[in-house]
């Protein structure tokens, strides 16, 4: 797959609607391109002390003064135009970016996203690869990966992965 934007969710807390950061990475003619990041105040605004301390770092103070998600989807679908998107476990992400378009009465409508774990699920055999997780799948493929659980660093392995994989 030579174009495309892989896109990664971070999220503040249990709802699926409470996104605090998102990252695309742009891939044209089979090179990452472009790149997209933002922090995003999320709805409902409130964040789990282990998201915050074990999981992606990111806290109140990080997004009491950012954009809410629909001025950053806005953008980021800008920034998308209507490439297929590609995600790692999609159906988390994709999950996240339709409640949360319902959240601000936004109308979703993908028709086209993609899954690389769904794809490593079904290509890559077990006995080769213990787990196809980000980390351990990036590894497996020889993509040097750091930062996970940061949007842009997921979604750049990602992206990554998918010009491998898809």
């Amino acid at each position: 797959m030579d174009n495309f934007v892989a896109i990664d969710v971070e999220t503040a807390n249990n709802y699926p609607t409470s996104i605090c950061a998102i990252a695309a990475v742009k891939v044209t003619d089979g090179c990452i391109s472009d790149r997209f990041y933002e922090l995003v105040k999320p709805e409902p605004e409130f964040y789990l002390r282990h998201f915050t301390l074990n999981v992606h770092g990111i806290g109140f103070s990080d997004t009491e003064n950012a954009r809410t998600f629909d001025k950053v989807w806005s953008d980021l679908r800008l920034f998308s135009g209507n490439l297929p998107l590609v995600a790692h476990n999609r159906k988390f992400d994709e999950s996240c970016i339709r409640a949360t378009c319902g959240c601000y009465g936004i109308d979703y409508h993908e028709p086209t996203f993609l899954c690389t774990l769904e794809k490593a699920r079904k290509t890559i055999p077990w006995t080769l690869c213990s787990s196809f997780s980000l980390p351990h799948l990036a590894e497996f493929l020889g993509i040097p990966f750091y930062n996970h659980h940061n949007a842009l660093a997921d979604a750049e392995a990602c992206a990554k992965i998918a010009m491998t994989l898809l």
